[in-house]
């Protein structure tokens, strides 16, 4: 790991899941006021995000490609622009996250697609590469995402454009820091349930 990074074990969901990746990604939840189920860091100087979100858990959705579907989901819901996947993994089973003899299986996928922030229009969208993985705690009757987004090409419209500046994103490695494929690897492996009583009745 680059020396220039400091990580910490950082406590989700009021300490109830615990996860663990690197110091620069602040804590913006409550600035950005996203919903309770949904727990967002970001660098704002690489404006890398990293987000965990808990969801009610899809029986539609079938383990096999349900990160690619996440996928297309939130490229639909953010109104993206030439959603591609690039990558996803096969199921792979998680026995620390097992739950009443229940195993969760966890799925990745990679996308790039352009999205814009906020509430800016379609003129000031930047192309993103966006890595999700797909935890299914079918034990509690959840689907937890974890996603993180690395910035391609930022659009001189968009107002990450004023702290990070436009045109093709610096590399991670070049300023020493841990590239967002790694970032979001350690956060689904460091993905731990201290308290499942989170999950409510569900973990009756």
């Amino acid at each position: 790991m680059p020396a220039a990074e400091l990580y910490s074990e950082h406590p989700l969901f009021g300490g109830a899941i615990a996860n663990t990746f690197p110091r620069r990604f602040q804590d913006v939840s409550n600035i950005r006021q996203v919903p309770d189920h949904q727990e967002a860091f970001t660098d704002p100087a690489r404006d890398e995000s990293l987000i965990f979100e808990l969801l009610e858990f899809k029986n539609e959705v079938g383990d096999t490609g349900s990160a690619a579907w996440f996928l297309q989901d939130l490229a639909n819901e953010q109104n993206a622009e030439g959603c591609t996947l690039l990558e996803q993994s096969g199921v792979v089973e998680a026995p620390g996250l097992t739950y009443r003899n229940i195993p969760a299986v966890i799925t990745t996928a990679i996308g790039q697609m352009a999205i814009s922030k906020g509430r800016q229009g379609r003129e000031a969208q930047n192309i993103v590469r966006v890595y999700l993985a797909n935890i299914r705690l079918r034990g509690v009757g959840t689907d937890v995402l974890i996603t993180g987004y690395e910035p391609l090409l930022i659009n001189p419209l968009s107002e990450s454009a004023n702290t990070v500046g436009a045109g093709l994103a610096v590399p991670a490695t070049q300023s020493g820091f841990l590239p967002m494929i790694e970032v979001f690897k350690l956060a689904v492996s460091s993905f731990k349930v201290h308290d499942w009583n989170l999950f409510g009745s569900a973990a009756a």
